[in-house]
């Protein structure tokens, strides 16, 4: 097996397919794995190029394969369906992600470390708090319909429904008490999530790139954390490729030489976008009022022109430009240096 140059590995939960190439691109290894066979196997081959599609648990075998002396690329899996032939199959699969490996200009995922890993699953953790916490109240608010019961949209007006739904006298007692169970979890959900807040923050004041961000209008202590968790702003050539792999620039169907653009391509992480396009929703919000600082040449004229929510997605296209440059300068923000500070 020494004539072997480059692997791609199809992982899943017990069987790992492998498709092995020589220097020529010809095929020189098709085998299947069991999960406790794969480190004594790839311990035993001399250090070569081993591809993985970047996507559950696709980190923690990159940092296992790369102790044994390999070079591990982890491809995203829109970069490998290209290569895929026809019907898929484990095989199929595992010669596309060595393929999409093998081509010059392949942009590949850089691994996390343990503790990054572990920094951003609280950020997560947060988020799938808040979701479950957005589903009690949506279910709260529709069970209390039935009974002519409705309240102010929001999660900080949830305990205003719930008391609404006491003072209505002839709600059965079944239903009071499911409504009880339903309040207990929210409780305790806002408790959660207050205790991952305190601690969250406690982690932006002590990291000096969060600081920085934070100075950005419209980016707060979350935004800003995930930003220097899981973004490597070397990785990116400019603040146009940040934008773009954050999903915040539109798709292009152009052909025959006329150029149509569609939709943002919401591509790259999800979760950054949210939080972004929700950082320039309030900023909007705060320049509508009279005198606001916020309201800047470029956002009136965007504003004139084009609809809030579209102008939202605009700025968070400059926000995540202008977040780029922070991180790669060094520097906090400043109002007077956006226009050059966004152009880079």
């Amino acid at each position: 097996m020494s004539d072997i140059t480059r692997i791609g590995v199809d992982t899943s939960k017990a069987v790992f397919t492998l498709h092995g190439v020589d220097a020529t691109n010809r095929p020189v290894l098709r085998m299947n794995l069991r999960r406790g066979q794969v480190i004594p196997f790839f311990r035993k081959l001399p250090p070569t190029i081993v591809a993985l599609e970047a996507c559950g648990s696709s980190h923690y075998w990159a940092r296992e394969i790369a102790a044994l002396g390999h070079t591990v690329r982890l491809v995203p899996p829109q970069y490998v369906k290209p290569y895929v032939k026809r019907s898929k199959n484990d095989r199929i699969d595992a010669e596309a992600i060595c393929e999409a490996a093998g081509r010059p200009g392949m942009h590949f995922v850089p691994a996390k470390t343990a503790q990054q890993q572990a920094d951003g699953m609280v950020l997560k953790v947060r988020d799938t708090l808040v979701c479950q916490r957005t589903a009690l109240i949506n279910t709260v608010r529709g069970h209390a319909a039935e009974f002519g019961v409705i309240a102010a949209k929001g999660a900080a007006k949830a305990e205003v429904l719930f008391s609404a739904i006491e003072q209505q006298a002839d709600i059965p007692q079944a239903a009071t008490e499911m409504f009880a169970v339903f309040r207990q979890q929210i409780i305790d959900i806002n408790a959660r999530i207050a205790e991952l807040d305190a601690k969250l923050h406690a982690a932006h004041k002590a990291n000096p790139v969060s600081q920085r961000l934070a100075t950005i209008p419209g980016v707060g202590p979350i935004t800003a954390l995930t930003f220097a968790i899981e973004i490597d702003a070397a990785q990116y050539e400019s603040g146009r490729h940040l934008a773009a792999w954050s999903g915040l620039t539109p798709k292009e169907r152009s052909t025959g030489g006329k150029q149509r653009m569609g939709g943002i391509s919401r591509a790259g992480n999800e979760r950054l976008r949210r939080l972004l396009v929700a950082g320039a929703t309030s900023v909007i919000q705060a320049a509508s009022k009279p005198g606001s600082r916020h309201m800047t040449q470029w956002l009136r004229a965007l504003l004139a022109r084009k609809p809030r929510k579209l102008a939202a997605v605009a700025l968070a296209n400059k926000m995540a430009r202008i977040a780029w440059a922070l991180m790669n300068s060094g520097e906090t923000y400043r109002r007077n240096a956006t226009i050059a500070v966004a152009k880079a």
